[in-house]
């Protein structure tokens, strides 16, 4: 939920595999819409690029081909690899893209991303003229911190055309600029009707990771969206995290580490300007 003062024009599309909304004041009104057919515009090149679940989208091609030849891909596409690859080596593994395997195989993405003994981070290489290639067959889902790079671009891109306040939220991803600060309220992990506090955003980003609302039962256990990629298991429970970063794809990779290795995230926070409000139940 956000509060803000501002009168705002506010539009929302199904993209990412959540909700995405973008509110923006500013301009006048044919300026504005104009200003937020762009912002969409540029989460739908991200999605079209870097969709796990769509057989046609750059990722999965990668996912398909990369492990038997180098394959060119894009430069957003290329960007958030790099980045990604940056997070997974700083937090040493406690952030993962390749988690993709574990998760189709828990029937939480598409079953052909399933591989016998995959490849970690390490084993993506990023070579010159944005070529990637897998030195072992492995799956990468890039999910979350291609949300995030989307609701970067949608701001950059509303602020390019002159807006002076917006909020592009995707599904939780969020980031905000304007004369006045943003009051996102958090919400309780198990209970998502409640609250339990509330966070000042000011010209930055926040991105909250839970397992509490896509929990299953798999083969007599319980799973999650979320992989602790150190131990190959299930983040579960009554636990929320939210982080709050200067861009918001850093603020959905941090919030990963904070899961799966705190200790190795209080630097890591500290090092980013980035700070983590921990919800457990």
């Amino acid at each position: 939920m956000i509060s803000r003062s501002n009168t705002e024009v506010r539009r929302c599309r199904p993209l990412l595999g959540t909700f995405v909304e973008i509110s923006a004041s500013g301009l006048d009104d044919s300026r504005l819409q104009e200003a937020v057919d762009g912002a969409f515009a540029v989460v739908e090149r991200i999605h079209r690029l870097m969709s796990v679940h769509d057989p046609g989208s750059e990722l999965s091609l990668l996912n398909l081909q990369a492990a038997s030849r180098a394959r060119p891909v894009s430069r957003d596409t290329f960007t958030v690899l790099r980045r990604a690859e940056t997070l997974a080596a700083a937090s040493h593994g406690a952030f993962d893209p390749t988690v993709a395997p574990t998760l189709a195989r828990w029937g939480l993405l598409p079953a052909w991303l399933d591989r016998d003994n995959p490849g970690g981070w390490r084993d993506v290489w990023l070579l010159p003229g944005y070529k990637v290639r897998f030195r072992r067959p492995l799956a990468l889902d890039l999910g979350g911190i291609a949300k995030g790079f989307a609701v970067d671009l949608a701001i950059q891109t509303l602020r390019l055309a002159g807006v002076t306040a917006a909020v592009v939220n995707a599904g939780g991803d969020l980031r905000v600029f304007g004369p006045q600060p943003s009051t996102i309220h958090l919400r309780h992990p198990t209970r998502p009707q409640a609250f339990v506090g509330t966070v000042p955003l000011d010209h930055a980003a926040l991105a909250t990771s839970s397992p509490c609302f896509t929990e299953r039962q798999w083969r007599g256990r319980r799973v999650s969206h979320l992989v602790n990629p150190l131990r190959g298991q299930p983040i579960t429970g009554s636990v929320s995290v939210t982080v709050r970063a200067p861009e918001c794809w850093l603020a959905d990779a941090l919030a990963k580490v904070v899961l799966n290795a705190p200790r190795r995230a209080r630097h890591l926070l500290a090092q980013y300007g980035a700070e983590a409000f921990i919800v457990a139940i």
